[in-house]
């Protein structure tokens, strides 16, 4: 007989709504408007200590992105348990932690970090002969999808010094919780054409375009202050294609979620879920940002 923990099954309510592509009971979350200044209200708290950090400096960034990403880690091994894969969550929720503090003053601690995380998890392979090769990889891609990812915000907050580096930081958040926002408010309104039903059954094109939408108005901010070497153009571009990839991390962690069988990756913000849900769209969207950046000269 095995000695490999069993995996937790989900409710049976929730996987059934999850099949048939409806989203799972809310448990009466009562009107929109509710349900909205629900999400508003833990949206902002949530936004107002992460900005306060930003604002802060390098080192309260660097220690709030650990904490998130250290968060989002465990509740994405949370659901691969769901799922049957045993993941070292240990060693993976500790690279996690790590990876945003390793981007501090020196981005190669990044590479060093990641190496060292795939000698560990290939050691721990080698030495424990029940270990199957998806539990190896669903170990591997857990800090990486959240940690790896998310330092792309302390590496934005450390390009520029000073109150420009943190308004640039804020700006790119901003960009992407704006996108989220007005997604939810013209999708909930007048969203009638699915975009992918089977994945995210809320999501619509109308929501689609008015994220596009609320993300380019905060990136026309930007390249207002004129601190940037940000053309309007590539701020169009930017707040585009920022978006865009934004709502690519948030289908995925959908997509994760559909498969095994559950709504929410946790229930740590109200009206939001989990800190996962929370962070979704950050993880690509963020990491998009930075790169974009670095192409058009600014950072």
């Amino acid at each position: 007989m095995s000695d490999r923990p069993k995996a937790i099954a989900p409710k049976t309510s929730e996987r059934k709504a999850v099949a048939a592509g409806a989203p799972a009971a809310n448990n009466g979350t009562g009107s929109w408007l509710a349900g909205f200044i629900t999400r508003a209200a833990a949206g902002i708290v949530y936004a107002v200590v992460f900005i306060l950090c930003l604002v802060l400096g390098i080192v309260p960034t660097a220690i709030f992105v650990s904490v998130m990403s250290g968060l989002c880690c465990y509740e994405f091994f949370r659901m691969t348990r769901l799922d049957g894969k045993m993941a070292n969550e240990r060693m993976g929720i500790a690279a996690a932690v790590l990876f945003p503090l390793s981007a501090l003053g020196d981005s190669m601690l990044l590479n060093v970090l990641l190496f060292a995380l795939m000698l560990a998890v290939g050691i721990w392979y080698v030495w424990s002969p029940r270990t199957r090769i998806s539990d190896v990889a669903v170990t591997l891609m857990g800090p990486i999808y959240t940690g790896f990812m998310l330092s792309a915000i302390v590496l934005l907050r450390d390009a520029v010094p000073g109150f420009a580096g943190a308004l640039l930081s804020v700006g790119v958040c901003a960009s992407l919780w704006v996108s989220d926002s007005f997604a939810y408010i013209v999708g909930s309104r007048i969203g009638k054409h699915k975009m992918v039903p089977k994945i995210s059954p809320k999501k619509s094109w109308e929501g689609f375009v008015g994220g596009i939408l609320g993300s380019v108005l905060i990136w026309l901010i930007l390249w207002a202050t004129h601190f940037y070497k940000l053309s309007l153009p590539y701020a169009l571009l930017c707040g585009v294609v920022v978006s865009v990839l934004g709502v690519i991390g948030d289908l995925i962690e959908s997509r994760i979620k559909r498969g095994v069988g559950v709504k929410d990756s946790g229930n740590l913000i109200p009206g939001h879920g989990g800190m996962l849900d929370r962070s979704d769209s950050l993880i690509f969207g963020c990491i998009t940002a930075q790169l974009l950046l670095m192409i058009g000269g600014v950072l």
